[in-house]
């Protein structure tokens, strides 16, 4: 039994999630570097592209400003802490289903 068939896609939406989590912290934690460029990674087309065998690099994109700043600087900060916060939520969630899954394969092997 393979280990991806076990968990299915949450495995790879986690690592994703955490990928995504670190890019949203760079970009909080740069908000008020002059010419620092705000990065987001799309959730959707990057599991597809991990579903498929490939590298979610090109799934990475740099953010566009609804208000550019003098200067240069492309984060926004409460666009990153919205962004952050739904990210979180959705890395728990997948956490939980994994977590649930775990145990229930624990107590198979256990016979319970």
């Amino acid at each position: 039994m393979a280990f991806d068939n076990i968990l299915g896609i949450h495995a790879s939406a986690l690592q994703l999630r955490a990928q995504r989590m670190n890019m949203l912290a760079s970009n909080i934690a740069n908000a008020a570097t002059p010419n620092y460029k705000a990065r987001d990674l799309d959730f959707s087309k990057a599991l597809e592209m991990v579903g498929n065998g490939h590298s979610a690099e090109s799934a990475i994109s740099y953010r566009i400003p609804i208000q550019p700043s003098l200067d240069g600087n492309t984060v926004e900060l409460a666009t990153e802490q919205t962004a952050f916060t739904e990210n979180a939520l959705a890395y728990r969630s997948s956490l939980s289903f994994l977590s649930g899954r775990i145990s229930t394969l624990t107590r198979a092997l256990k016979g319970e």
